[in-house]
């Protein structure tokens, strides 16, 4: 049996889930509403505060959607709860990001500003974004819309493993390469 998809979904305060006829799942909030059309092979059931997802047969199908389906049913209930975020980490010397109406002007290291606008890469109905000067982030509560976000702002500048410098996600701890510290 599936490790992830044998674990029981708890439903937080505040959040309705609705299975209807062919698995499509609705899950309600004050944030929102999201809607998605789950595996019909998976048996979905509500008991009480927990939704659990168990598979019919032991068939190589069936085992791959079993996880699968269990996932994306706790990132819809975690999303309108919570919500995710990604966070980008802007470092370096001359590296900065600013927003200015709906643009944003990074300074990457090179002779020029890069000026991006919200229309190359448009954020999703339901996000927000936050541009500070070394942190910008995007929240929303669907995961698959905040995944791809920050993409379009790493590919503008590459990280240089000399001068330690690059945009990439932000962690909490960083180890650090002490093999490139001692050059």
């Amino acid at each position: 049996m599936s490790r992830i998809g044998k674990m029981a979904i708890t439903i937080p305060a505040g959040v309705e889930v609705e299975i209807a006829e062919n698995n499509v799942v609705t899950v309600k909030n004050s944030k929102g509403t999201m809607t998605q059309a789950l595996s019909p092979k998976m048996v979905i059931e509500k008991n009480g505060q927990t939704v659990t997802v168990s598979r019919p047969d032991d068939s190589h199908e069936s085992k791959s959607l079993h996880g699968l389906t269990r996932t994306l049913l706790n990132n819809m209930i975690v999303g309108l709860d919570k919500g995710f975020t990604k966070e980008l980490e802007v470092n370096g010397v001359g590296y900065r990001v600013q927003k200015q109406g709906n643009k944003a002007v990074m300074n990457l290291g090179y002779s020029h500003q890069v000026i991006v606008e919200e229309t190359e890469f448009p954020p999703p109905t339901r996000s927000s974004s936050r541009v500070t000067t070394s942190r910008p982030s995007a929240s929303s509560p669907p995961k698959s819309e905040v995944r791809d976000l920050p993409s379009p702002t790493r590919a503008r500048a590459s990280s240089t493993p000399v001068k330690l410098s690059a945009i990439r996600k932000a962690r909490l701890a960083r180890r650090s390469n002490r093999r490139c510290l001692e050059l």
